[in-house]
């Protein structure tokens, strides 16, 4: 493949959903991508010291310390910042939506799915150590591996939606959008990201749709991203753009190593 940016595809979906976190909204007319207020959260912070971690073979629980304490106003959660207040890096057994959303770079790095779901469970396990925590990160990076390597979307349903989150797989965008709010867990966020990259048309529409459920809509973006990005192979130069812009330095040159290593 020739593609770049894999780690922005997160980072473009987690600026986008940031205003519309704590201001949810049903209303996909309304989503802009490119509000001026937008900024990355703890998603990207998280994302991107995982991907160091495994970039540069780094001791995971201790890269995701160092760089989350370094933007400790990132808007984490209330464990995730006691956690960050500790030296001793104990996991906490979560299950949040925390674990699904940093471990993009997994299912980039991933030759085959067994490497996959190892990495994706090294990047979950410093916090998430929860099987339900695990199981996100997982099926996450999988639907990325799996459209990296030229799956299509119903292969997605059936063996990955399916398999991790089988309540899920017979449901349409329109049937989870009408009752659906903010939920903060992995089994009830990756499935809905999920779905709302299976009902996209395009990056954009991925990730208007997955800010649109009306959840946690960085989040959100944030698991759908990459998802779409992998399928599509494209997203618009005005995004990519506006997420440098916003991007601190270590992380843009995390995003350069990351593409030249893996040769996307």
């Amino acid at each position: 493949m020739d593609m770049k940016n894999a780690l922005l595809s997160e980072a473009i979906g987690d600026i986008a959903g940031s205003v519309y976190e704590f201001h949810a909204t049903k209303d996909y007319t309304i989503v802009d991508l490119s509000r001026a207020d937008s900024v990355f959260t703890d998603d990207t912070v998280c994302t991107f010291a995982c991907a160091e971690a495994l970039l540069l073979r780094k001791d995971m629980a201790k890269n995701l310390w160092t760089r989350c304490n370094q933007h400790r106003n990132s808007g984490y959660g209330g464990r995730f910042r006691s956690w960050l207040r500790s030296e001793e890096l104990i996991p906490y057994n979560s299950y949040g939506n925390g674990s699904a959303m940093r471990c993009s770079s997994a299912g980039w790095m991933a030759n085959t799915a067994d490497e996959c779901i190892e990495l994706a469970t090294a990047t979950a396990l410093p916090t998430h150590n929860h099987e339900e925590g695990i199981k996100g990160a997982v099926a996450t990076a999988l639907v990325i591996y799996h459209l990296k390597e030229g799956k299509d979307k119903d292969y997605i349903r059936n063996h990955v939606l399916a398999k991790f989150y089988p309540s899920w797989a017979n449901l349409s965008y329109d049937e989870i959008q009408r009752d659906y709010s903010f939920d903060e867990s992995c089994q009830g966020t990756v499935a809905p990201a999920i779905i709302s990259f299976l009902s996209s048309k395009d990056y954009s529409d991925c990730l208007k749709l997955a800010i649109a459920l009306g959840g946690d809509a960085d989040t959100l973006a944030a698991i759908a991203g990459p998802m779409a990005y992998a399928y599509y192979r494209e997203m618009p130069n005005i995004l990519i753009e506006n997420a440098k812009k916003k991007l601190p330095e270590w992380m843009l040159r995390v995003s350069e190593e990351f593409d030249k290593l893996y040769n996307l």
